[in-house]
This record gives C-alpha cells, structure tokens and sequence, in this order.
C-alpha cells in the first residue's frame, strides 16, 4: 500500500468515526448537557465532504478545466478557514460547559471561577490579536486570524485537562464522566497539533511520517469520544463534606463574594488577615441561614 493510499484511507476512517462519534453523541441526547459539543461535532461532520469535494475539484479529477480548478481551489481556501475560525470559537464554549459540569456541585467556586475564565479568554484573545501582523488583506488574513485563535483555544484545552485531572478527588469527579472524557479528548488533539507543528518546523525530511502519527492520534481521540459516549455513566452522588473541609470553605468564601443581600459592618484590628475576615463574614452569613430555617420548621 502506498503511503497516498494509506494516508486516504486513515482520512476516510477519520470521517467515519466523527460520524459514528455524532451519532452516537445525538442519540445519547448529550446534545442537551453539550450543545456547543454538538455543534461542533456537527460541522466536522458536514464541512468534510465538502472540502473534500472542492480539494478534489482543484486537483482536476472532477472536471479538466483550468476555471474550475481555480474556482475549486479559492472556495476550498475560504471554506476551509472559515470553518477553521469558526470551529476554535465554538471549542471555547465547549470548554465553558466541561468547566460547569465539573463544578456543578460548587455553585460558590463555579460563578467565581467563570468570571476568571472570561476574562483570561478575553485577555488572551486581545493579546493574540494584537500580535498579528496586517500585512495581508483580505481573506489572505483569515489564515493569520484562524491560526492565532486555535493556538489560545489549544492552551486553554490544555489548562482545563491539567485542572480536572489536579482537582478530580476534589471535585469527586469519575474518570467515566462525559466532561472528563470530553476534556481528554480536546487535550490529546491540542498536544497532537502543538508537537506536530513543532517538529514538522525542525525535521523537514520527516513530513511524511510524522503526518502519519498526527493522523494515528487524532483517531485515537475521536474513538476514545466514541468509547466514553458508548459506555454508562456512573451516576455522580450529590457531594458531602465536613464543614471544616477547605474547598467547602472556599465555596462558601466564593458565594459571599458575590453576596449582596446582606451587608455586615463589623470593627476589626488593624492588622486582621483579609481571609479571617471574610471567612467571619460567611460565617455570620451561615449562621442567619440556619436560623431563619429553624424559624421555619
């Protein structure tokens, strides 16, 4: 077999298993819990067969025309990045919803960890576009643009993997769990494409081969989406945790933050830690709630 056939034939299997991936994802109904997932694994599904049709027009196999290769090969280009932006943008949401399911049982630390992963996206985003360089015009800056955003959509996949496997004891949260599967997945593509573009820049001579296992690990992922939509999820117990337990004192820590109901002045030493502080505040807080509680029973 000839490495042209080889590398058709993995691309083909490729196509296959996001379409096995997507069927199973939508009859699963995870679409519900991951809509962004969805939508992303829709457009792999259905931009494929078009770029493959227009990559084939270019090369002349469908039609021996000049003005036809040419069409093929600028509706290939446009379609292609365009896709490729729109595809970083919408990994950013899926990202967003693997971080709330993960934290769905800290509703404190949730709220005030989104509103850091907002701002770290939008800091990172206007950092990546302000060192693009305007020189082209046009969609000849679409490569630019696409680039620049799957590079800071990559690192943050990479964050957020290397988060969850830190704090899965923390957060009880199983290895079978969808967004850990999810998550997995993203950060094996993102390390897939950081080695591939790093090598392929210093070993020029190793291309071809290296194409190869680019393509073998991407597979991989894509059927370890499969296996972790296929297989049960073991159901996530409610969390219970003492009261002296740290992540339960910074949830509550988290929640007052954002408190505004209730404001307590209270007269404290010059030198008082910020955190006794606040840690004083919610207890205050904690204890309101219990007793309006027990005046309702």
């Amino acid at each position: 077999m000839s490495s042209q056939l080889a590398m058709t034939t993995m691309v083909v299997v490729e196509f296959l298993l996001s379409a096995v991936l997507a069927f199973v994802f939508w009859k699963k109904a995870l679409h519900r819990r991951f809509p962004a997932m969805g939508t992303y694994l829709a457009l792999r599904v259905a931009s494929t067969p078009v770029l493959s049709f227009l990559l084939l027009g270019q090369t002349g196999r469908l039609i021996a025309s000049a003005q036809f290769e040419r069409s093929s090969a600028q509706a290939y280009f446009f379609v292609y990045w365009v896709v490729y932006i729109t595809s970083a943008v919408i990994l950013y949401f899926v990202c967003l919803e693997v971080f709330r399911s993960a934290l769905a049982s800290l509703p404190g630390l949730l709220k005030f960890g989104l509103v850091i992963f907002r701002w770290a996206v939008l800091v990172s985003v206007i950092v990546t576009l302000s060192t693009l360089s305007f020189a082209n015009r046009g969609f000849l800056l679409l490569p630019d643009i696409g680039i620049a955003l799957m590079r800071s959509v990559s690192l943050l996949e990479l964050c957020l993997l290397a988060f969850l496997c830190l704090c899965m004891n923390a957060l009880r949260l199983s290895v079978l769990d969808k967004a850990f599967g999810i998550s997995l997945g993203l950060g094996v593509m993102s390390a897939n494409d950081f080695i591939f573009a790093s090598l392929t820049a210093r070993l020029e001579t190793l291309t071809a081969p290296l194409q190869f296992v680019y393509e073998s690990v991407i597979l991989l992922s894509l059927g370890t989406w499969v296996a972790y939509c296929a297989l049960p999820e073991p159901v996530r117990k409610p969390m219970t945790m003492p009261v002296n337990s740290t992540i339960y004192r910074w949830n509550e820590i988290a929640s007052a933050l954002g408190h505004t109901g209730t404001q307590v002045a209270t007269q404290q030493p010059a030198n008082s830690f910020f955190l006794t502080d606040v840690e004083k505040v919610v207890d205050k807080v904690l204890n309101r709630s219990l007793k309006k509680r027990q005046s309702e029973l």
